[in-house]
């Protein structure tokens, strides 16, 4: 007998109304709890009545929780959950029952989700528990105590931040013991947008729960990001003193990872607070304040910079030979391309061997030109004065210069002493005050900002309002922007008042612009506390203080991918009236999301796609900011397509992000490497082609190839925190659209990748890793070979079979006529063209040799073959198998990418006190990425750049002797006065880095200064 389906819960709901028999309505609303998903609505017109029955007293417990649990159920189908959840809470055993049945998975998920919604709201408003439904406390509790049971610590953990339940956090961690749940706590607070004043709360919290560091732990990165972050110089002082005694080389690495992310002001006051310690600890003092400088950091990363400069010079050349330098934005192309190629070699052997095209440079491309200087010598700040000499404004009166290349002179030596400047200040604040002119204020107010960055000098942040009250259009945006970047990070509403009551007087729009921007340093990274400031400047009539509005936004909340921030963006990058504004609110993307770059691509997808060419200008720079250095295949198969826009500051755009996102890439990692460098030199030799896009090109091939092709682009520290200059260096890069010479500030987001290892003298010992890995995956891309002159052969002449015809039969006629005068005493004298008519006649009537055709030359071949005549054709080489791993010494490029695959030998002589990666080293990669073919099996890009940096090493055998690496410069090679210009590449060589291939050589000496034949 078939089942009858029911078709209606009339008959069940009808026993609800017997008032007098309570276990047959008892016995309803247990018939009806399995009806509400085919009946719930029908069940909902009674709900009034089964309501009414959870509050009657006539009903025992049990019965009155099932009617709470019916008109949950009821209400969540109807879509009101809060509700639904209100009355879930009050079912009490019946919804604990209902969660053990799979049936109704759908609804437990649900009210379970909105119970730990509306407890996490509690809990942000600071209630009290005693203000908190007990009810759903209990329900909470019982969600904590399964997560424990099920060992889903992640999960409990993620519910416990976000509730403000410290205490969960440390029960998880005492009953795991895992550290690296704490390290999964902190980037989880450090990442998702939480408060300032609470996220400094977890990480204090946190702290204590670390174990105390030794040698290779694993949460060594997370303890310098929790400090760094921290910026407490109590705590960071107290750390090195407990490590100092027993762990030294642990001191030492800790000091170098605080200045790969610490500002100069925590940095400065830490070395201040260093004890000077007992006899046996004052050396080890002494070297700790030594590193906290950030003199050894970056000595050693020059070091690095010089020896490994793989600068295609002919690429260079190219360039130049292609854009003509009497026009001011191709000068300014080739200057920028040189910087960031050379960036931090001090190789200036292209500007030696191009005098000729340096003198074009005119007013402010020599300003361009000399700035140049100060990022081919970066961090060269102990001879910055010496090196720029020539071109920094003259101590004598009446001796006088070129104003560009003096301001430019100012400019580069900001850029030498980038965030270290405390040695210039006093100077360039000299400059900025004494001299009055605006070309000469304006560099020296950048070189300033620059060199002073996040110092909080008060004393320079009023000697560049001094200089803003000029009302000088030049010098007062140069002194806007520096004004923001000596209070960088301070969030002072004192300067920012002054800033934008400024900001409203003048009529300047480039001193509104540079305050705009200042402003939006002024706020780096001080997230809700810039939120009044960011609504202000939103809401302005005028559209440079939106533009400096969304800046002040996107640095705000830098790296935090905080959901608000890119919801406002997304705003107005639609909605604005000014397309400055709406192009920078998508280019402002790349700062909030840069950490997880693989979500960018998907993001700016549609805003690629935009009608309007400025929203896709920007999502071309946003993937290139946010993607920069990972390689990332969909970012480029959204940029591909852009290079060909009809807009031709989109078509710049997209080439300069395009270096960006592969800079360090190799044609086996990135199957686009190859076409596009063919790119960048197609563009840059058509004549035809839009000067922006030449000019996008030249940028593009500087950033693919910076810095010797041995940095990359990161704007995250190795650790994963912020990485505060290259935030700053890519926001003022951004700014090129409207002043060229700010492009040079890109080389402040450039990032040394190598390994660099140090005993505990910090000496550089010779040692070798093991890259697991096949060498080309991450091998310098070949150089470029020069065109080269195909040799002119001779081409044995053709002969038509008329023309041998007709030679033919004037032979025979004269043959002829030869026999007839056979009888005569007198014969004609033979000439010698007859003989040759005869050679030409005998190649024509015999084989036909001189007969091109095609099939012709097919039946020789096929002739030749059959008499045995032997094949002149070459064997095929055979294949050679590339090598699954390789090793590297010391001061060899390692790229983010590769650190995942290095390994120390554990049979070797030196270990790092620390893991070279974040990742841990994978073993088989070099077959994985054979089979994944163009690099699609490389390890998936990572929030952070991911190890690497300067390592400290213990030594394993203390009873073998050491080799090390002689960093002393040879004696320099005395210069010839007044050198001609011809000889001049010459002494180049001997001076820079530019011809050395010896690995382990000694350093180069610092090339000998010239000056820039601008005057001539």
């Amino acid at each position: 007998m078939v089942a009858r389906t029911q078709t209606s819960a009339a008959g069940v709901l009808a026993l609800l109304s017997e008032q007098d028999e309570p276990v047959v309505r008892q016995h309803a609303l247990k018939a009806l709890l399995p009806l509400v998903p085919q009946f719930w609505a029908e069940i909902s017109e009674h709900v009034a009545t089964i309501e009414s029955l959870y509050e009657s007293d006539e009903l025992p417990r049990d019965a009155r929780d099932l009617a709470a649990l019916l008109v949950s159920k009821v209400y969540f189908y109807l879509g009101e959950y809060d509700e639904a959840l209100s009355f879930a809470l009050g079912a009490g055993r019946a919804f604990e029952a209902e969660s053990r049945s799979t049936a109704a998975a759908e609804f437990i998920e649900t009210i379970v989700s909105k119970a730990i919604d509306r407890y996490i709201t509690v809990r942000a408003d600071d209630a009290k528990d005693d203000k908190i439904d007990p009810r759903l406390k209990t329900m909470i509790e019982g969600i904590f105590t399964r997560c424990l049971e099920d060992g889903e610590y992640k999960q409990a953990l993620g519910i416990a931040l976000e509730a403000r339940r410290l205490d969960v956090i440390e029960r998880v961690y005492k009953e795991s013991k895992d550290v690296e749940l704490l390290s999964y706590i902190m980037e989880a607070v450090l990442e998702s947008g939480f408060k300032l004043s609470y996220r400094d709360q977890v990480l204090n919290f946190l702290l204590p729960l670390f174990p105390p560091p030794a040698p290779q732990s694993s949460h060594i990165p997370a303890l310098t990001r929790l400090y760094v972050t921290l910026s407490s110089t109590p705590l960071t002082v107290k750390l090195l003193q407990s490590l100092v005694p027993k762990e030294k080389l642990l001191a030492y690495q800790f000091a170098f990872d605080f200045v790969e992310g610490g500002t100069q002001d925590f940095l400065e006051s830490v070395r201040t607070a260093l004890p000077e310690g007992t006899a046996d600890e004052k050396g080890t003092y002494d070297q700790l304040r030594q590193i906290l400088s950030g003199e050894e950091s970056i000595k050693h990363y020059r070091e690095f910079l010089g020896r490994n400069n793989k600068v295609d010079l002919l690429i260079l050349k190219s360039t130049k030979d292609a854009l003509e330098a009497r026009s001011s934005i191709y000068h300014n192309a080739v200057t920028f391309s040189n910087a960031f190629m050379h960036c931090g070699t001090a190789s200036d052997v292209f500007l030696r061997e191009n005098l000729d095209w340096l003198v074009r440079a005119s007013n402010w491309s020599k300003f361009s030109a000399t700035a140049a200087l100060g990022v081919i010598h970066k961090g060269y700040f102990e001879k910055g004065l010496e090196l720029l000499g020539p071109y920094l404004p003259a101590q004598e009166a009446g001796t006088t210069g070129s104003v560009f290349s003096e301001g430019g002179a100012l400019f580069a030596l900001g850029l030498v002493n980038a965030g270290k400047g405390k040695d210039v200040e006093g100077y360039l604040r000299d400059k900025l005050k004494n001299i009055q002119n605006e070309v000469v204020q304006h560099g020296a107010a950048l070189g300033l900002g620059i060199a002073g960055m996040a110092s909080g000098s008060e004393d320079a942040f009023e000697d560049l309002k001094t200089t803003l009250f000029n009302d000088s259009a030049v010098a007062g945006e140069a002194a806007g922007i520096g004004m923001g970047l000596v209070m960088l990070g301070s969030g002072g509403q004192r300067f920012a008042d002054e800033m934008l009551q400024y900001a409203h007087d003048t009529q300047h729009e480039k001193i509104i612009r540079g305050l705009a921007l200042g402003v939006a340093f002024l706020y780096y990274g001080r997230q809700e506390e810039a939120d009044g400031v960011i609504q202000s400047l939103l809401s302005e009539k005028d559209g440079l203080l939106r533009y400096g509005g969304v800046y002040t936004l996107a640095l705000a909340y830098a790296g935090t991918s905080d959901n608000n921030a890119i919801r406002k963006l997304l705003h107005i990058a639609v909605s604005d009236t000014s397309d400055d504004v709406r192009r920078a609110a998508v280019t402002c993307l790349a700062f909030v999301l840069f950490k997880n770059p693989t979500q960018m691509p998907r993001l700016v997808q549609l805003l690629s796609e935009s009608y309007n060419p400025h929203v896709r200008c920007g999502a071309t720079l946003a993937l290139g900011l946010s993607c920069a250095g990972t390689g990332l295949q969909d970012a480029v198969e959204i940029l591909e397509p852009m290079i060909k826009d009809p807009v031709d500051f989109v078509r710049q755009g997209a080439l300069i992000a395009l270096g960006m996102v592969l800079v360090q890439q190799s044609e086996a990692s990135s199957p686009s490497m190859s076409s596009t460098r063919a790119l960048y030199a197609r563009i840059v030799g058509d004549k035809h082609e839009d000067p922006m896009a030449r000019f996008g090109s030249a940028l593009g091939q500087g950033l693919i190839d910076a810095g010797g092709r041995n940095v990359t682009i990161s704007l995250s520290s190795r650790t994963g925190s912020t990485n505060m200059a290259a935030v700053v260096g890519m926001a003022l890069f951004c700014q090129f659209w409207y002043w060229f010479p700010l492009a040079h500030c890109a080389s402040l987001a450039f990032e040394p990748t190598g390994i660099i290892g140090l005993n505990e003298d910090l000496k550089v010992p010779k040692f070798e890793v093991v890259s697991n890995a096949r060498p080309s995956l991450f091998a310098y891309p070949p150089p470029t070979k020069p065109p080269t002159k195909a040799a002119v052969e001779k081409v044995e002449t053709a002969v038509l079979s008329t023309t041998a015809k007709a030679k033919a039969r004037e032979s025979r006629k004269k043959a002829a006529a030869d026999d007839s005068q056979m009888d005569t005493d007198e014969k004609p004298e033979k000439k010698e063209s007859d003989d040759a008519m005869k050679v030409d006649d005998a190649g024509a009537s015999g084989s036909k040799a001189r007969d091109v055709s095609p099939l012709t030359q097919l039946a020789d071949a096929a002739t030749a073959a059959g008499a045995g005549t032997p094949s002149t054709s070459t064997p095929k080489p055979k294949r050679t198998v590339e090598p699954s791993s390789e090793k590297l010494s010391n001061f060899s490029r390692v790229t983010p990418t590769q650190f995942a695959y290095i390994s120390f030998p554990p049979e070797g002589k030196f270990q790092p006190v620390r893991a070279i990666s974040t990742v841990p080293p994978q073993r088989g990669a070099a077959a994985s990425t054979k089979r994944g073919g163009k690099g699609a099996a490389l390890a998936a890009v990572s929030k952070t750049a991911g190890g690497g940096g300067i390592l400290l090493l213990i030594d394993t055998k203390p009873q073998e002797a050491a080799e090390f690496i002689d960093l002393t410069p040879p004696a320099p090679a005395p210069a010839a006065a007044a050198a001609p210009a011809e000889a001049a590449p010459a002494a180049a060589s001997a001076g820079s880095y530019g011809g050395m291939v010896d690995e382990n050589g000694p350093e180069a000496d610092m090339p000998p200064a010239f000056e820039y034949p601008f005057d001539a």
